[in-house]
């Protein structure tokens, strides 16, 4: 199946994050709200920051949830990530610090 230009937009737009927990936000801006608090982690630490932020959200529900949405980010590219010790880390790959190299280093 073929998207439209449209389709393919909405499909792959970057992700934003939000600029602060809202515990009325979808969870997905939930998760990616934690995930930038934490810098790097799995799906694990994503619901562990997450209970930090909304006490009692935790459940087997939401693990699935997390679990499920960080791979599909993932997998469409929207998040990096990398195996590390058998577990799946994510992560924004916000930048941090400002270049400082040169295009035209002569």
């Amino acid at each position: 199946m073929s998207l439209t230009d449209e389709e393919f937009r909405e499909e792959y737009k970057p992700l934003q994050v939000p600029p602060h927990f809202d515990a009325a936000d979808t969870q997905q801006n939930k998760m990616i709200f934690a995930l930038a608090e934490i810098g790097e982690g799995s799906a694990h630490d994503v619901i562990a920051q997450m209970e930090k932020l909304e006490p009692g959200v935790t459940g087997e529900q939401l693990s699935a949830l997390v679990h499920e949405t960080l791979r599909r980010l993932y997998e469409k590219g929207l998040l990096t990530g990398s195996e590390k010790n058998g577990v799946m880390r994510y992560n924004l790959h916000k930048i941090t610090q400002p270049n400082t190299g040169k295009t035209n280093p002569g």
